[in-house]
């Protein structure tokens, strides 16, 4: 993630939750008191906050000692110590909240991503993201994905085209949408169009598409369009895909399987941040 952006957004989250002061943990810890605290996964999964943790203490206080136990993209068991830190007691306290939601919605995001890429059980087929996204955290919500073994698709509207069915409605055709994105775009970025039709499909192939989106289709039907798309054309499904039928979308030979659900219904996972009566942070 880029740090820069990160320090920034946290910076965000902390301002909304602390306001001027944590009037709970200022009054009751007056003085420079000590104290750790640890995070304690309460169900299994698999882990993505690295960043967040580490740099979430430190904006708050540079002297927080922070240990983490796992890298991102590592499996974490039920009970198992995840990560503690070290400090003012009162810093602590006002961090710990606003890390812990991110590190369990990331985690979650990273988990459902790894159960994706493990329904799909593909060589070539390869699992990727889509823009529902939560506002303000597209950048650790995609980078969640890659640490659970997906890939991201654009990150926004401004790094790739994608010509929806609005764009073709309001265009007139594909054709007409790709004929005037191809005369004022620069030649470093793809151009994907969505098909619903095979008559879509072969004006999209003409027009000369890097990027072929079967929009809401069957396995059944792209494994029979896919035959028609020249090596050249990049192939993607999406529509309501769901677990249990990635296996058989990865069998039509498709190059990428775009899910939604991956930001948009993941779960946050179960995971608690507890005192630590440890004299070392990462004591076990």
């Amino acid at each position: 993630m880029n740090k820069l952006k990160l320090r920034q957004l946290l910076e965000q989250f902390f301002i909304e939750d602390i306001g001027e002061q944590d009037l709970t943990s200022d009054l009751i810890f007056r003085e420079n008191t000590q104290g750790n605290i640890v995070f304690i996964a309460k169900e299994d999964g698999v882990f993505c906050g690295e960043e967040i943790i580490e740099s979430g203490f430190s904006l708050l206080n540079a002297e927080i000692k922070t240990d983490i136990f796992l890298k991102d993209g590592e499996f974490f068991e039920n009970g198992q110590r995840i990560a503690a830190a070290s400090g003012k007691i009162s810093d602590l306290l006002k961090g710990e909240r606003v890390i812990l939601n991110l590190v369990q919605r990331l985690s979650g995001i990273a988990t459902l991503t790894r159960m994706a890429v493990d329904s799909l059980n593909s060589k070539k087929t390869k699992i990727c993201d889509t823009r529902k996204t939560t506002p303000g955290l597209r950048m650790m919500e995609k980078y969640a994905v890659r640490c659970g073994g997906g890939f991201n698709h654009r990150y926004g509207l401004y790094d790739g085209v994608m010509i929806k069915d609005n764009h073709i409605a309001f265009a007139g055709s594909i054709t007409k949408a790709v004929e005037s994105v191809r005369k004022q775009l620069g030649h470093m970025i793809k151009v994907e169009v969505e098909i619903e039709t095979i008559e879509q499909l072969f004006e999209a192939i003409k027009a000369k598409a890097d990027v072929i989106m079967f929009d809401n289709r069957t396995p059944k039907e792209i494994a029979e369009w896919i035959n028609l798309v020249p090596d050249t054309i990049i192939t993607e499904a999406s529509g309501g895909i769901n677990l249990d039928q990635l296996e058989s979308y990865g069998k039509t030979g498709i190059d990428y399987i775009s899910l939604g659900i991956l930001t948009h219904s993941s779960r946050a996972l179960d995971i608690s941040v507890k005192v630590s009566w440890d004299s070392e942070v990462g004591a076990e």
